[in-house]
């Protein structure tokens, strides 16, 4: 069986990021009995980013996945024998989550060779990189995944893109200050753009499945 792994770098279980990944796995599910798709929430994991304990260097023991032991080190153990890797994050100052970006240094520290600087992944997969964010697509400062998308691209393939721009912060503006925000252009947007942005991850998910099938 072959096996997706789903990073929900969101702080909110049943927000825009996360509705978004869950339209993903839904479509990846779509395609059969055949593939197993599996979803953790950064949020929900008591970890750190990379400790610079060094241990994934050591000669003789090189590993490139992370040995550093905590509440992450299983889903970077299971990632290394993924199929499929999918990454979602809400766009806070024009970047990922802190959450986001801590795991990324745990995932990709290990791909790093000191001494030809390659980047090598225990296999290479499909991967989809999520972002939802505030601006407009003409219009926003997102760096998205920044150099983690460098180390992504050369240890496990060129990723896929999908983002969902101008989405909603909070289901009510009149409880906030958020007065440089129209809701009703807020609103009109999502009207206009939602539904299209959640089929484009659901079609996602198909797709990633239905290669792997």
């Amino acid at each position: 069986m072959k096996k997706i792994m789903i990073i929900d770098g969101g702080p909110r279980k049943n927000f825009n990021t996360a509705s978004m990944l869950q339209k993903f796995a839904e479509g990846a599910m779509s395609v059969g009995n055949e593939i197993e798709v599996k979803t953790v929430r950064l949020y929900n994991l008591d970890y750190k980013g990379c400790m610079s304990c060094m241990a994934c260097k050591i000669k003789g023991k090189a590993s490139n996945v992370c040995k550093f032991k905590d509440a992450l080190t299983p889903i970077l153990e299971e990632i290394a024998q993924a199929d499929g890797l999918v990454l979602g994050s809400p766009i806070y100052f024009g970047q990922i989550t802190g959450q986001m970006q801590a795991f990324l240094e745990r995932l990709a520290f290990p791909w790093l060779s000191y001494n030809d600087y390659s980047m090598t992944a225990p296999k290479k997969m499909p991967v989809v990189l999520m972002e939802t964010m505030n601006g407009l697509p003409d219009n926003n400062n997102s760096q998205g995944y920044g150099p983690m998308e460098y180390c992504i691209t050369n240890a496990l393939g060129e990723p896929e893109h999908i983002n969902a721009y101008n989405t909603y912060q909070v289901k009510s503006y009149d409880r906030f200050e958020l007065a440089g925000f129209s809701e009703e252009a807020k609103r009109q947007w999502r009207d206009e753009h939602w539904e299209e942005d959640l089929q484009k991850a659901y079609d996602a998910g198909k797709r990633m499945a239905e290669k792997m099938a």
